[in-house]
């Protein structure tokens, strides 16, 4: 049997200020927001993956983030610390100076708020990433499970996959306007599925098409980020009723329901 090693890489975190340069609609619940300027030299992203603090200007619209003192990060006193969420790099591009993050939009939240009115020139606080989980890769097969908080690390996935790799993607959406153009040199085996007006959280749309994948032979690797239940109920499945090795799924809850959390 192959021998399948994932590799850690560790970063030095660093704090950047980020300029908008450019902001694009996706689809209903998806804007993409490129952002640029000269703190983004030196920026590195190794997994598709990683995440990235974002900093939002707080209720003064000031951005104020932390440096690394002994103790981690420190704001400075006094002053209201910048809301802080975790996103996907989406796409970057060293020559160009630019890194492509897109924002789920669901209506509240500083995040989403913030994203649904940028506009080129405005600045945002960045930190990280802190490190790469970097998947082996020689599995047979790439499960890739998720729902629109999802899309930005399975698309730089399917992007970054080599010719000849094999790729079943199952993902969930809000609806059919939410369905996004994918492209990979994979092989690539794609499925929507939509919720039309359904809880994210009380879905089991994903899981059914968990439940449905034909057996193949050679071996799987399984990636799920979803709401964090469900996340965590799908790696329970593939371990404890398929036998799936623990080492060949990585299960994130992107977000929980009930709290104000935007991993995206």
């Amino acid at each position: 049997m192959t021998l399948h090693q994932h590799r850690g890489v560790r970063h030095q975190v660093v704090f950047r200020t980020l300029e908008v340069l450019r902001v694009e609609r996706l689809t209903p619940h998806m804007q993409r927001i490129t952002f640029g300027g000269e703190a983004l030299r030196g920026f590195i992203s190794a997994a598709p993956d990683d995440h990235v603090k974002l900093f939002f200007p707080n209720s003064r619209g000031e951005l104020v983030t932390p440096t690394l003192g002994p103790n981690g990060p420190e704001y400075p006193p006094g002053r209201e610390p910048s809301p802080m969420r975790d996103y996907t790099p989406r796409r970057h591009d060293a020559d160009a100076n630019e890194l492509v993050v897109d924002f789920v939009l669901h209506g509240d939240g500083p995040a989403s708020s913030w994203a649904e009115q940028a506009q080129p020139g405005q600045r945002l606080g960045a930190g990280g990433p802190r490190g790469s989980f970097v998947v082996a890769d020689d599995y047979d097969r790439y499960v890739l499970i998720g729902d629109e908080t999802a899309l930005p690390a399975v698309g730089r996935w399917l992007e970054e996959m080599p010719a000849g790799a094999r790729a079943q993607v199952l993902l969930e959406i809000p609806g059919a306007a939410d369905r996004q153009a994918l492209s990979s040199r994979a092989h690539l085996d794609l499925a929507w599925f939509e919720r039309d007006g359904r809880d994210g959280a009380a879905s089991d749309l994903l899981e059914q098409g968990l439940r449905a994948l034909p057996a193949t032979e050679g071996d799987s690797f399984y990636w799920i980020a979803t709401e964090s239940r469900r996340a965590r109920a799908m790696r329970q499945f593939l371990n404890l009723e398929l036998g799936v090795p623990k080492e060949s799924v990585r299960a994130t809850g992107y977000w929980k329901s009930g709290e104000d959390d935007e991993d995206d």
